[in-house]
């Protein structure tokens, strides 16, 4: 397998048709979903003896003959079928809802290693849409489209056998006139399937749309745009509402197309069969059980029609979730113990190339510098000189173009990616905080972290205070991404749970921008003490941070300028010059 891709999930044939794929996640539910057809199938067909007992109650009738026998035969017939109906589609229901989990646990896995690249190209409100409504309408396609199409098929045969031994002559009126308008129905699928996939391509971007909004509910709202933002997630739901109303047309006309059918057929029936009545070929007995057959047709046509409607939306489903499964993906793996820790790692970018992709200029045009093992190195630069892009690379967020990055002098590409990952830190510049308890973030990264270093990285980072101020302490819900905390608070907890992590290879981006002065001079102190055991690579915005680096490397438009420490740059460099005396040394002067 190449590195960097993942295994391909049980339903992922690459090239496969949709149709392909969905039989491809029933199969592990065959015997089930064959035993549950049986049993429905087996109820069904108790009901087409209903018409012949019919009509040897009206012959008894006719003759002068008791009708209790047939009736009664009638009404066990009639209660079996729906017991063994109602407990196949029982069956039928249980083991959609069984696939639908199936496939729910594969898409978020696979979601959950995706390649950064590929989830950027897409938006949270839609893969939301693919695992939640998307896999829905497989539990639909099962039990409306699969099991009860083919068992609308062999209704629909028993139904014609049944017709058949009444009146061939009959029989061949209803064909006739049921087989020219099902062909025009059948033109109308390929319609009902475009209809369909356009849909819910449609329910997914108005669930991107809204998530934008609930992504900065709190800048919506402070810049009044509700109104603005509430018209675009209408707009999106209008279109949504669009999509599924063409839907509905199109199912519509196939549905009364097919109704119209059995209602022209009964019509020739009664015309043809009545004048045979009265000619006296014909007795009226079987012309009343041919026209309750011709009715009984109505349930496995509408069936057809019905199942053949649920399998469109299913393989439309289908192949939305197949998109996800066959991006590309990390490769699955656990660190065990992690080689060398405790020691710390040497990095080195050689002759680096990398780009997005996209419009934007290369990030890195031959980014060369070298961050040895043990102490701190800091990455300076105006915005926009590629300083981000170095994290993401060492952390294979992307995959460099060009040239050579090592990580303890071997290529980066040669390592584990779980074992790399294992061996850094990364603490972002928004500091993402999860919903969830205190302790369960501060634990997200060291799972299995004792209580006491629990303790001391807390002390350390100064979240005392807080801890102290919490309710519930440690096990308090800090909201929906940290609503509850502050800025700083979320960065200090970030700190913590990387200190947690015990890292050879610390990534800090701009770890102090929120903090006040006390705070950002004690988490500094702590830096330092880090740099003494690990290494810390930190991208740096106020002076504070970086005039205490070993080692500070100037980037500028994707290029390494310069590099050495504060004092040799400050005599020998323009731009870091520059940067010390407004961006730097302003930043260090900003409260919080």
């Amino acid at each position: 397998m190449p590195a960097g891709s993942g295994p391909p999930s049980e339903a992922t044939t690459p090239g496969a048709s949709p149709l392909r794929l969905l039989l491809t996640r029933v199969r592990p539910h065959r015997g089930v979903l064959i035993r549950a057809g049986l049993l429905s199938l087996t109820g069904s067909t108790a009901g087409l003896a209903m018409p012949l007992m019919a009509k040897y109650a009206v012959d008894a009738f006719a003759a002068d003959r008791s009708p209790v026998t047939p009736l009664i035969a009638l009404t066990a017939l009639v209660l079996a079928g729906a017991c063994l109906s109602a407990y196949g589609r029982y069956l039928m229901a249980r083991t959609g809802e069984g696939v639908v989990l199936r496939a729910r646990d594969q898409l978020v896995g696979r979601i959950m290693r995706l390649k950064v690249p590929a989830v950027d190209r897409l938006t949270p409100g839609d893969l939301q849409s693919r695992v939640t409504s998307d896999t829905t309408l497989l539990r639909t396609v099962l039990s409306s489209g699969l099991v009860e199409s083919f068992n609308s098929v062999l209704m629909l045969l028993g139904t014609i056998a049944f017709m058949a031994y009444m009146d061939l002559t009959l029989l061949g009126v209803t064909l006739v006139v049921i087989v020219g308008i099902g062909a025009v129905t059948a033109l109308l699928m390929p319609r009902i399937q475009r209809a369909q996939l356009r849909a819910q391509e449609s329910v997914g971007a108005m669930g991107a749309a809204l998530d934008r909004v609930l992504q900065a509910f709190r800048t919506v709202k402070a810049s009044g745009a509700e109104e603005r933002e509430t018209a675009a997630v209408a707009e999106a739901a209008r279109h949504a509402h669009d999509r599924g109303v063409s839907v509905a047309k199109w199912s519509s006309v196939s549905d009364v197309t097919m109704m119209m059918s059995i209602q022209l057929a009964f019509l020739a029936v009664l015309g043809v069969g009545g004048a045979r009545v009265a000619s006296g070929s014909l007795d009226i007995s079987s012309l009343i059980a041919f026209l309750l057959y011709l009715f009984y047709l109505m349930g496995p046509i509408g069936g057809l029609v019905e199942g053949w409607t649920g399998l469109q939306s299913g393989l439309a489903a289908v192949r939305r979730i197949d998109e996800v499964e066959s991006l590309p993906g990390e490769p699955v793996g656990r660190p065990g113990a992690v080689p060398g820790e405790g020691t710390p790692l040497r990095v080195t970018f050689q002759d680096v190339t990398f780009g997005y992709g996209d419009e934007r200029a290369p990030a890195h045009k031959g980014v060369t510098f070298e961050v040895p093992a043990g102490g701190m190195v800091a990455l300076v630069g105006p915005s926009g000189a590629g300083k981000s892009t170095v994290f993401s690379l060492l952390e294979r967020f992307y995959d460099h173009d060009g040239g050579t990055i090592t990580v303890d002098g071997r290529d980066i590409r040669d390592w584990p990616l779980a074992e790399l990952r294992a061996s850094l830190a990364y603490v972002e510049q928004d500091a993402p905080v999860l919903a969830g308890t205190l302790r369960e973030n501060l634990l997200f990264a060291a799972p299995d972290a004792p209580e006491d270093r629990l303790t001391e990285a807390v002390a350390r980072t100064r979240l005392d205070a807080l801890v102290a101020r919490l309710p519930d302490g440690l096990d308090t819900a800090v909201g929906h991404r940290g609503v509850t905390l502050s800025g700083g608070e979320r960065q200090r907890i970030a700190i913590a749970r990387a200190l947690l992590r015990r890292p050879r290879l610390l990534l800090l981006d701009e770890v102090t921008s929120q903090l006040d002065a006390v705070n950002e001079q004690a988490l500094r102190d702590v830096i330092l003490e880090l740099a003494t055991q690990t290494t810390v690579l930190v991208i740096a915005h106020r002076l504070s941070t970086v005039r205490h680096a070993d080692r500070i490397v100037v980037l500028e438009e994707g290029r390494v300028r310069t590099a050495g420490t504060h004092e040799e740059l400050i005599a020998s460099d323009d731009l870091y010059r520059e940067l010390a005396t407004t961006q730097l040394a302003a930043a260090t002067d900003q409260p919080v």
